[in-house]
């Protein structure tokens, strides 16, 4: 068991690493990256249509009709909103929620941030949303690539950057590998899971209901760095 647990851990942690610098998130196979006109004219070849007049795309996603917004920070994108056209009442919304919960969790894709955000039945959300400012969302981050191996180098830096200066993977026995890994996995996913952000949340305006989308490329937005 302890050994399935080291594997498991391993792998992820090396697919984060091997991949941190040139694996951001990705709409539709998109890398959400690059400036917003080279963005417009990657999604018209998905079968979007660009509306002038409001500066958004439309067409079909995940089986619904959209509006794709793409919002960019110095003129790199970092973020694509995927908002419902069409709104819908409360009963509708929650089950549109809860279904898009099950979808991104069965999805090996995702990987959730958060305890199971489902919303119960009996739970009234237009009260809650008006009342006390309840928001309804989920939170999840793409998963990283496979990667086969890494470099002794790259584990060594690695276990440099977690706090263990000097020390090379090879050095430690399969005892301090099993206890190091967990420390290389929470500083990996802190430092580029976070990165690659998806996350869903109910918008409400009056009685209309719609579901928004984000997928954020938290490398290009903005740090302060204009302030």
């Amino acid at each position: 068991m302890k050994m399935r647990c080291f594997s498991f851990l391993m792998f992820l942690m090396l697919g984060v690493y091997a991949f941190a610098q040139k694996d951001v998130t990705q709409f539709l196979g998109i890398p959400v990256d690059g400036t917003k006109t080279e963005m417009v004219q990657k999604l018209k070849a998905k079968g979007f249509k660009y509306n002038s007049a409001n500066g958004w795309l439309e067409g079909e996603f995940n089986g619904r009709e959209v509006w794709l917004l793409i919002v960019a920070n110095s003129n790199k994108v970092w973020r694509i909103a995927v908002w419902d056209k069409w709104a819908t009442d409360e009963a509708n919304i929650k089950f549109r929620f809860n279904d898009l919960c099950r979808q991104f969790s069965k999805n090996e894709k995702y990987a959730p941030l958060n305890d199971n955000p489902e919303i119960p039945e009996e739970e009234k959300i237009g009260y809650e949303m008006l009342v006390n400012n309840k928001r309804y969302q989920s939170t999840y981050y793409q998963s990283p690539k496979d990667a086969t191996a890494l470099s002794e180098e790259e584990r060594t830096l690695a276990l440099s950057e977690a706090g263990l200066k000097g020390t090379s993977w090879d050095s430690l026995t399969l005892e301090e590998k099993i206890d190091q890994a967990p420390v290389l996995v929470y500083y990996m996913a802190d430092k580029y899971w976070s990165k690659k952000m998806v996350w869903f949340m109910i918008s409400k305006d009056a009685n209309d209901y719609r579901i928004v989308i984000f997928y954020d490329n938290e490398y290009n937005h903005a740090d302060g760095e204009d302030l």
